[in-house]
């Protein structure tokens, strides 16, 4: 692997990482010595500042952490706070329904019920705090079960799942009936999901 290499993958793995990293573990994955590590490092860290990068490599207690520069802190801290904000999509709504009304359920049950890839919005669930991974289920490929969380509650004002209204008997018109009592309750409510927490 040469330099070029080495610091393409230092880079992808500190912000891969998102969190400080000792040296010695980057030498282990890369399998070079420690020294050339911190050299390369070294290098990496004159490099954004050479460019006058938005990124920067700062030393945390000996471990290395690639992180935005303090003088943008504030665009930063803007774009967080507008992401944090963006309201539920109805794709959200209708992923949320399904866990909450099943208790616990796999992404794969998810995706069968709405006949799409739902990665995106479990992923934004998780997110805001209102899923969360449950454990894995004992069988092939062991895929993780998600459940809603004590925030999800607080949002809709519930006291447990049992507060949940009842859904008709009719199972086609379940997930679309799902969807409708989250909404319903989200317009009732619309700053719940968004301000909880903040």
């Amino acid at each position: 692997m040469n330099s070029n290499n080495i610091l393409s993958a230092l880079e992808a793995m500190l912000f891969a990482s998102g969190e400080p990293v000792e040296p010695a573990k980057l030498a282990e994955v890369l399998e070079i010595d420690i020294e050339n590590v911190i050299k390369m490092l070294g290098h990496l860290e004159a490099m954004y500042d050479e460019k006058e990068s938005g990124l920067q490599v700062i030393h945390v207690d000996g471990k290395y952490q690639l992180c935005t520069r303090e003088q943008y802190a504030e665009q930063v801290r803007s774009l967080l706070e507008i992401k944090k904000n963006t309201p539920l999509s109805q794709a959200a709504f209708e992923v949320l329904a399904i866990v909450a009304y099943n208790k616990t359920v796999t992404r794969s049950f998810i995706e069968q019920i709405r006949g799409v890839d739902c990665s995106g919005p479990v992923s934004n669930l998780i997110q805001k705090g209102l899923i969360e991974e449950k454990g894995r289920l004992d069988l092939p490929g062991r895929p993780l079960v998600y459940g809603t969380t004590d925030r999800f509650l607080r949002c809709f004002s519930l006291n447990s799942l049992d507060d949940l209204p009842d859904l008709p008997e009719n199972t086609e018109e379940n997930n679309d009936e799902q969807t409708s009592l989250f909404e319903d309750k989200a317009d009732n409510d619309a700053e719940n999901v968004q301000e909880d927490g903040e």
